[in-house]
């Protein structure tokens, strides 16, 4: 529990951040607002406390946010359990009791989701709404509308893939959080060898990944003797004719752009540079699969049958500078979901916490692009539920109708601390939403800025059908697994048997 008190002050609008500073050498720092960072940074003894932090984990893999609601959901089941078990009720009464209310609590909410996925605008309207939602509990907070946009539009250009791999984001410090912008090309954060040509249109590309430093004798431990110093120039001669037939090969696959992750020395690169090649170095590991998934190229390693190999395509290949850095952009690539959303921001803990916001906000776009139920935010889904599943303990006979209403007040609870954050009074605000909510179809939520109840359909605050389902099933199941646990062992270390 005390877990979820620590990850509690981080949810909703008015939430706060924390600054996590590692014990290790260099005491890093990371400021965050991602309940599965801050859990996963957390040095925790205690067993059953880790299944929190394990669902915070699961949750920002599967849907990308919520991570803060799922550890705050259980810790306060856990809570509601807590007390039924001071009453005396069997823990396993409790759980059966917890199943049926979430199961009755999913059902609510399917019955209440809106789809519009057949008229587009208004499903893009969701999309900026969802973001905006997403966004508003974090760090870009101030700009979300900006933000929204280019998420929402980095999403839509996928069709609907999941894969947010083609989606790059490039981190700039200098310049604030407003000159972010998003490029419908490939940056490739490398500059441009020496007296290459500097722009070039219909490239072919070739990314490779084979050392091109092999003008040396690289033999260990082997000597060469030699007994005159043309014998060496000899030598010499014949790794620099080594070199040039690789490079020839290489040339002779038709490109006019090499892109190399290892190092290419000075004179390969000369090379190059008098075949009107532009050849890129060092071009690390992600940056080149990357450049061969969006520009529809393989990665080779021999040269020997250039027939076999997919060269990657672009219209148009230049220098571009943002802030001080030069870059190579790769503009009309084959793969034409593929973007760059460039971050610009005060200094590295805010660009890094404005990656964390998007990246929550792209998850969850693009899974609601695949299903796209949507929900209001701000409480109503929480209330929605409670009030069912209070209906579903008024009929249910027998021990199990007071851990149902156990579950519906954890649920209430979610509510009460975003009202709590914003330094609202929320006894006040939790029992004026719950009085609204009996009267049919209502869209009264928490409006954490006016500081009392608002119309979320006005608003405009929405969530995603699945993140809040996904919320519901992993914190009942990880609250069941707790409750089933009567009380922690410690093991003696498995002996090693003596092979001897």
């Amino acid at each position: 529990m005390a877990i979820a008190d620590l990850a509690k002050s981080t949810l909703g609008p008015k939430g706060m951040d924390k600054i996590l500073q590692s014990t290790g050498r260099g005491r890093s720092v990371t400021v965050t607002n991602d309940g599965a960072t801050i859990l996963k940074s957390l040095h925790i003894d205690n067993p059953a406390a880790k299944v929190l932090v394990d669902i915070s984990k699961v949750q920002d893999d599967e849907v990308g946010d919520g991570t803060t609601s799922v550890v705050v959901l259980a810790g306060e089941l856990l809570r509601q359990a807590e007390k039924l078990v001071n009453m005396k009720i069997h823990p396993m009464t409790i759980i059966a009791g917890y199943r049926m209310a979430a199961e009755c609590a999913r059902n609510a909410l399917l019955q209440r989701t809106m789809d519009n996925k057949e008229n587009t605008d208004k499903f893009r309207s969701d999309l900026m709404n969802i973001a905006m939602t997403t966004l508003s509990s974090k760090i870009l907070s101030q700009d979300k509308e900006y933000f929204a946009e280019l998420a929402v539009d980095a999403v839509l250009r996928l069709k609907g893939s999941t894969n947010l791999e083609s989606i790059q984001i490039l981190k700039k410090p200098g310049g604030s959080l407003k000159d972010s912008f998003l490029d419908q090309g490939f940056i490739l954060d490398k500059k441009i060898g020496l007296g290459q040509p500097k722009r070039i249109e219909n490239a072919n590309i070739l990314v490779a990944n084979p050392a091109m430093d092999t003008d040396k004798v690289k033999i260990y431990g082997a000597r060469v003797r030699v007994d005159s110093m043309a014998k060496v120039a000899d030598i010499e001669a014949a790794e620099k004719q080594k070199m040039r037939e690789k490079v020839q090969k290489i040339i002779g696959h038709g490109i006019n752009c090499f892109v190399n992750r290892q190092l290419i020395y000075n004179f390969p690169e000369e090379l190059f540079a008098d075949a009107g090649i532009l050849a890129v170095e060092h071009a690390d590991f992600e940056g080149i699969e990357r450049l061969a998934l969006v520009t529809g190229g393989d990665i080779a390693s021999t040269f020997d049958n250039p027939e076999s190999v997919k060269l990657g395509h672009c219209k148009v290949i230049e220098e571009i500078m943002i802030g001080e850095d030069r870059l190579i952009h790769f503009s009309g690539v084959a793969m034409g979901q593929a973007c760059t959303i460039v971050l610009r921001g005060a200094s590295e803990h805010v660009l890094d916490e404005a990656e964390r916001s998007l990246h929550d906000a792209l998850c969850v776009l693009s899974q609601t692009v695949n299903d796209t139920r949507v929900l209001f935010g701000g409480g109503w889904p929480e209330m929605v539920m409670a009030k069912e599943v209070d209906e579903l303990a008024r009929k249910t006979p027998g021990k199990k109708s007071h851990a149902i209403v156990a579950f519906s007040r954890a649920l209430q609870a979610i509510p009460t601390i975003i009202a709590d954050n914003a330094g609202l009074d929320s006894a006040d605000l939790i029992s004026q939403l719950r009085a609204e909510h009996h009267k049919e179809n209502s869209t009264a939520g928490i409006d954490v800025i006016t500081g009392g109840l608002g119309d979320m359909q006005k608003r405009g605050i929405c969530e995603a059908f699945k993140v809040k389902q996904a919320i519901i099933l992993s914190a009942t199941e990880a609250a069941e697994m707790i409750l089933r646990v009567d009380e922690i062992i410690t093991c003696a270390p498995r002996r090693r048997e003596d092979r001897m």
